[in-house]
């Protein structure tokens, strides 16, 4: 790749840095883990570069080149610890964005794509992009996925 467009990717990773942050964020299992898959995340990311045309937002592109590597990692570390399963829970804290963090955590992939992009601000027609689901059941699953969260958090007011 020429100087530029390494100048380029460089840029446009620095401008969407919050993308990667956020979604290694919710994918890792604590700070080291992040920070591995942050890395992997940039290369996944350089190594596609060449192939974006453009054809839809640069944000869009990385949300799902970072979303499909942490799911690729994240399936790499089940199987080295076959049979194993983590008690790493994250610690709930009084900030109600850490609460909703911790139960976003929870969540399956599948929902934890959808509520991340929803709260990011992504219009329903790119979510439903990203994900690979009509507009239509987006909106649904969406609907469940906030009741989802809405009833965990409510519960554990209760417990506490």
């Amino acid at each position: 790749m020429s100087v530029d467009k390494e100048a380029e990717f460089v840029k446009l990773i620095e401008e969407h840095s919050g993308i990667i942050y956020k979604v290694t964020r919710i994918y890792a299992k604590n700070s080291t883990d992040e920070q591995d898959l942050r890395q992997e995340v940039v290369y996944q990311a350089w190594r596609s570069y060449g192939r974006f045309k453009g054809d839809s937002k640069f944000s869009t592109w990385l949300y799902r080149v970072a979303l499909n590597t942490a799911l690729t990692h994240k399936k790499k570390d089940r199987k080295e610890q076959e049979g194993f399963e983590s008690d790493w829970q994250v610690a709930p804290s009084g900030d109600e964005r850490a609460l909703l963090m911790a139960h976003i955590r929870n969540l399956n992939d599948a929902e934890k794509l959808v509520i991340m992009l929803h709260l990011d601000g992504y219009a329903n027609e790119e979510i439903a992009m990203i994900s690979g689901i009509s507009k239509n059941h987006l909106a649904v699953r969406l609907h469940r996925i906030k009741d989802k969260l809405k009833n965990a958090i409510k519960t554990e007011e209760n417990e506490n």
